[in-house]
């Protein structure tokens, strides 16, 4: 297994403070999400309240919050983590998120939820690889934040095609019935973690069981965000 420990993974240079994963220099040259709407994270030419596709198709989510697009050098890393089986760069990228969501937070973009959550695996994919990308994240992300981390609340009962082989309406079929919620969430404000969102079909499935099962609100969290 490769490990880093002590050099940046994004530019292999010397960290330093061996910890972080990611040196000062990477972090502030990410291509940062900017000049996008506040609920989809999609481009917009000016920054208002919603975009129109969200007036005209509001997600079920309430806000999305994603550090950059769905290119290099996060997306490499991403990558890395989940095909190249390698855990530890949960944490890198846990922190990342961290830092960027903090930011935003102090700029009252986005309130802390009550509960964090991560997109789950059906279980033959998650013994396949070993572990559950988000999972791993959102657990470190609720440990640095206060938060509970609730784990097997939802469910996915059967495996589904990649999304990434599926037009939109199909996509939708794809993901009917897939996941299961085993208890209520009257009140709550939550957070929904995922690696990458793309056009955001699962996370808006999981979204729309949430609100369902009684959430105030519902926050779309992501790494990357496909553009």
């Amino acid at each position: 297994m490769l490990t880093m420990v002590g050099y940046c993974w994004l530019c292999h240079q010397t960290l330093k403070y061996r910890f972080h994963g990611i040196c000062r220099y990477c972090l502030k040259h990410l291509p940062y999400l900017r000049q996008v709407c506040h609920h989809c994270a999609l481009p917009i030419e000016q920054l208002t309240l919603t975009c129109g596709r969200c007036l005209q198709t509001p997600p079920y989510w309430h806000n999305l919050v994603a550090i950059t697009p769905y290119i290099p050098p996060l997306s490499k890393l991403i990558q890395q983590y989940k095909f190249k089986k390698i855990p530890q760069i949960a944490f890198i990228l846990a922190r990342l998120f961290l830092l960027y969501w903090q930011q935003g937070y102090r700029q009252q973009r986005w309130r802390k939820p009550d509960i964090i959550i991560a997109i789950p695996l059906h279980h033959g994919k998650h013994w396949q690889r070993g572990f559950n990308q988000a999972s791993l994240m959102a657990t470190q992300l609720a440990y640095w934040l206060g938060c509970q981390y609730q784990i097997n609340s939802i469910t996915r009962t059967r495996a589904t095609l990649p999304q990434t082989q599926l037009s939109a309406k199909k996509r939708i079929q794809n993901l009917s019935n897939a996941f299961r919620i085993k208890k209520t969430f009257q009140d709550c404000h939550i957070a929904v973690l995922d690696d990458v969102i793309t056009t955001g079909t699962t996370m808006n499935e999981v979204a729309k069981l949430l609100i369902s099962a009684g959430a105030n609100s519902v926050q779309a969290w992501a790494i990357c965000r496909t553009l």
